[in-house]
């Protein structure tokens, strides 16, 4: 049987793609959605185009048919899937359309263009100076050729007419460019969606499912997707810069009248970044808590209708669908909810976005959180239940690469038995007594300062209220909370002046938070050097490298800070043991640690 054709290819004009988005017949992301390219892609972009050079094919895939309100059948909208960042920077540069940048600043990127010598630029203050200068050509554009140039010709009459006629005329016919559409079959599944872009796209890089599902539900109006899509980009917008609430009440009437706005309001005042979702975090968060379901491609078929057992689209399903994913989108931004977790998260000793390098770790705890609540859990076990699974997924980087297989296994598992039986079941196979013992110290066995084992390390100490190194009052919680330093226990210019190379120095079993003070007084002195000093300061009563004024006072500090009181007598030959020894004393911290959460 003959295979039928899974996309065509289609030219067409740029001035025709964004006549199409204008008008919303091109699904792409909502305005507020961050724009990534910085300035100088977007003026290579049309350099190119100015060039006659190849942009590469943008992708769109048509929606499965749906109803509309008169009772009639479309045909869908064009989802974009592959091209956003083009097809906003063509809106940007072209039609003089705001951005939101990655720092969530609404911004113009103007381009420049040199009519003589044929060239462009970003905008900046000697370019604005320069009459050569044609300072943003979206002006020019959608400008009269006739009068553009003979202004120019005004402030700069020793230039060639015809050539820059010429040019002026290439620039303004940059829109009659055409551009490479691939229109995927309306008919295709999310899968083969996914496995045609990535074959069709020569560098591979894997589909974000979650762009799959935003688009989806920026272009459907029946069940209030394009309002439910503005509600996850507003919280997340909301979430980096709370003053953008003012602008949504300005400029978006029509959405503060909604109950989402109501629900997300709170965020105007909110100065917590501890854990800042961007669209893919609360799509991912809402869908499986609400669906029970990991895999975001079972999502876009769930919108789309898709009956999974008869493999056909029913207006029912996407309906009971949208609703579903409006419950766990206003469960994920309710104050209440919100606030809750990330308390239960700081009660878990983590105090500071930099601890928690893991976004998906914390997403699968948020969603641990939302069910048992809907299940009906007593609150104080799921404060211990959430502290705990934050704390196992992160020693064991259980959602690290591709989480959504683990997600999908972990949902179904918790939604089918008691919680606390599969935590336990978890533990007692990969938090055995092997892992604290071996695995752990063993781990820590590392340079990078980034692991995830001394972050937990460091969280057990700001849980436990523990002193920095040698401080006699100053919290480990404090020094990283206002961004206090990492020092190291053996100075890195004394082991490096006795041959160490990088990779021994900076061990984390060598690190510590120190006051800088401290670490000054410290210099690049042997362990047992300073701490001859520090035993004479306690002997005389007079500080010499800090406040601790006692023997018992150094060693809780040692203890607290996982520092075998072997150190004190240690020169460079003994540097090997001591990473050894407190490699033992951080895993048994840590094993300490999560049976107390």
């Amino acid at each position: 049987m003959q295979k039928m054709q899974k996309y065509e290819v289609n030219q067409h004009l740029i001035e025709t793609i964004l006549t199409w988005v204008k008008s919303c017949e091109i699904a792409i992301p909502e305005i507020q959605r961050p724009f990534v390219w910085d300035s100088s892609k977007v003026r290579d972009l049309m350099d190119s185009l100015y060039q006659g050079y190849p942009i590469g094919y943008i992708i769109a895939w048509k929606n499965p048919n749906v109803r509309l309100k008169n009772g009639t059948i479309s045909e869908g909208k064009k989802i974009l899937i592959d091209g956003q960042q083009r097809i906003t920077a063509l809106a940007a540069a072209i039609l003089g359309h705001y951005v939101i940048d990655k720092t969530y600043d609404r911004i113009r990127i103007k381009i420049a263009f040199h009519p003589v010598e044929e060239k462009f630029e970003v905008q900046n203050p000697a370019i604005l100076k320069d009459k050569t200068w044609i300072a943003d050509i979206s002006e020019a554009i959608n400008g009269d050729l006739f009068e553009i140039a003979e202004q120019y010709f005004e402030l700069n009459p020793a230039v060639d007419k015809k050539k820059v006629r010429t040019t002026l005329t290439n620039l303004m016919n940059i829109p009659k460019k055409q551009i490479g559409m691939i229109d995927l079959s309306s008919d295709l599944d999310i899968e083969t969606v996914t496995e045609i872009f990535i074959r069709i796209n020569s560098k591979g890089v894997v589909l974000s499912q979650a762009d799959f599902a935003m688009s989806k539900i920026a272009s459907n109006m029946e069940y209030g997707g394009n309002v439910l899509r503005k509600a996850i980009d507003y919280f997340c917008h909301l979430s980096v810069a709370p003053e953008f609430y003012d602008h949504i009440v300005e400029h978006d009437k029509e959405f503060v009248q909604t109950d989402f706005f109501q629900k997300m309001q709170w965020l105007k005042k909110e100065n917590e970044d501890l854990y800042d979702p961007d669209y893919n975090d609360v799509i991912r968060v809402s869908f499986t808590s609400q669906f029970n379901r990991g895999r975001l491609s079972d999502l876009v078929n769930l919108l789309s209708g898709r009956n999974f057992e008869t493999r056909t689209y029913e207006d029912t399903i996407a309906e009971e669908a949208y609703a579903k994913l409006r419950t766990g989108v206003n469960e994920f931004i309710n104050e209440t909810n919100f606030k809750r977790f990330l308390m239960i998260v700081k009660s878990a000793g983590f105090i500071s976005p930099k601890l928690i390098r893991s976004q998906n770790a914390l997403n699968f705890a948020y969603i641990v959180y939302l069910k048992l609540r809907e299940m009906g859990v007593n609150s104080v076990a799921i404060e211990s239940y959430v502290r705990r699974w934050l704390v196992y997924s992160i020693l064991t980087g259980r959602y690290s690469g591709s989480p959504e297989s683990v997600f999908d296994f972990d949902i179904k598992q918790i939604s089918q038995k008691p919680f606390d039986e599969y935590l336990k079941e978890k533990e007692e196979g990969e938090l055995s007594d092997a892992f604290w013992n071996a695995s752990l110290p063993q781990s820590l066995d590392t340079s990078v300062a980034s692991s995830p084992y001394f972050h937990v390390f460091l969280a057990s100490q700001a849980k436990a209220n523990d002193k920095g190194f040698l401080s006699k009052d100053v919290l480990v919680s404090d020094l990283i909370s206002l961004r206090g330093d990492i020092h190291h226990l053996f100075p890195k210019d004394y082991l490096r002046k006795n041959g160490l190379t990088k990779g021994k120095y900076n061990q984390i079993a060598n690190y510590v938070y120190m006051q800088s003070e401290i670490n000054i007084k410290v210099g690049n002195k042997s362990p047992q050097e300073y701490f001859a000093i520090l035993h004479e300061q306690i002997e005389n009563g007079k500080a010499l490298v800090s406040g601790i004024a006692s023997y018992d006072e150094l060693q809780d500090n040692l203890k607290m800070n996982c520092v075998p009181a072997e150190i004190q007598r240690m020169g460079i030959d003994d540097y090997t043991e001591f990473l050894a020894l407190r490699r033992k004393l951080i895993a048994q911290k840590i094993k300490e640690y999560y049976r107390s959460l």
